[in-house]
């Protein structure tokens, strides 16, 4: 099936998105530091039953900004992701959202509910939907991290991110064949973007739980089945969870099991979410 690329401009930004398969729409908002092209071996497994639509955020790969060193909320991610929605969608999307990109999944269900029918939250990165303390801890985490980058750059960060979510790099749990995708020159200017700017976005970020709660979009907490109970973001989704009084789905792998196991990733979502229009 083809892959169709595109560009949208919103404010202060021009963003690379590209759609391929066919069906309904699903928006996948990629974590961390991914980009469009980050689920390269999970899209290929859904593009028979959904339209898959994967985008650069502002600041990442191809997504050009007016303003390179301005940072953007998750309010504006949100806006971002609307406007693209809004641009590429003949009706209510489907959205599946990892981590950072689960929060902006949030912001979009309790701001625009009428634009997504399902979103399956996987492991937001969000210390609010914790306790105060508890989300006080985490934020000082990040705000950590921030720092160890800034004195010691990649190489020293980089072990402590997987630490706080819970993400063991030795693990040899993943499918065969997986497309190598090692820390290249952009995916290094991505966790640059990431851990300078985003990261301040989530400490600073504050999350409407009572539009949340009451959204008429169906919400679908989830975490990696092997992502430790104990660690900030499988916590996230359990608050999540509470928050709406549904149960946590466990999916194969762990905080990146969309990348770590595609096919097994594929048949659950086509489960989990609707197939037609």
């Amino acid at each position: 099936m083809p892959v169709v690329t595109g560009t949208l401009a919103v404010p202060g930004a021009v963003l690379h998105h590209r759609t391929e398969g066919t069906g309904p729409l699903l928006l996948i908002a990629q974590s961390g530091e991914g980009d469009a092209d980050r689920t390269v071996d999970l899209v290929p497994h859904l593009t028979d039953t959904y339209t898959v639509l994967t985008y650069d955020r502002r600041g990442l790969s191809r997504s050009r900004l007016d303003h390179p060193e301005r940072g953007a909320s998750l309010a504006e991610h949100a806006d971002d992701v609307r406007r693209l929605l809004e641009a590429v969608a003949d009706g209510p999307a489907l959205m599946l959202g990892c981590s950072f990109g689960a929060v902006i999944g949030l912001h979009l269900a309790a701001r625009w509910p009428g634009l997504l029918r399902t979103l399956i939250a996987h492991e937001p990165v969000a210390p609010g939907l914790l306790a105060p303390a508890e989300a006080a801890r985490h934020r000082r985490e990040l705000l950590a991290l921030q720092e160890l980058y800034r004195r010691g750059g990649l190489a020293a960060v980089l072990p402590e991110i997987a630490r706080v979510l819970g993400i063991d790099p030795t693990a040899a749990d993943a499918e065969p064949g997986l497309t190598p995708q090692p820390v290249d020159a952009r995916r290094a200017a991505g966790f640059d973007r990431l851990v300078r700017h985003d990261f301040t976005a989530v400490v600073e970020d504050v999350l409407d739980h009572a539009a949340v709660r009451a959204t008429t979009t169906r919400i679908v907490p989830a975490a990696g089945r092997t992502t430790p109970p104990a660690v900030f973001d499988r916590r996230c989704a359990q608050a999540l969870g509470a928050l709406l009084d549904t149960p946590v789905e466990l999916l194969p792998g762990g905080h990146n099991g969309n990348t770590s196991h595609p096919r097994a990733w594929a048949a659950r979502l086509k489960r989990l979410l609707p197939q037609a229009s």
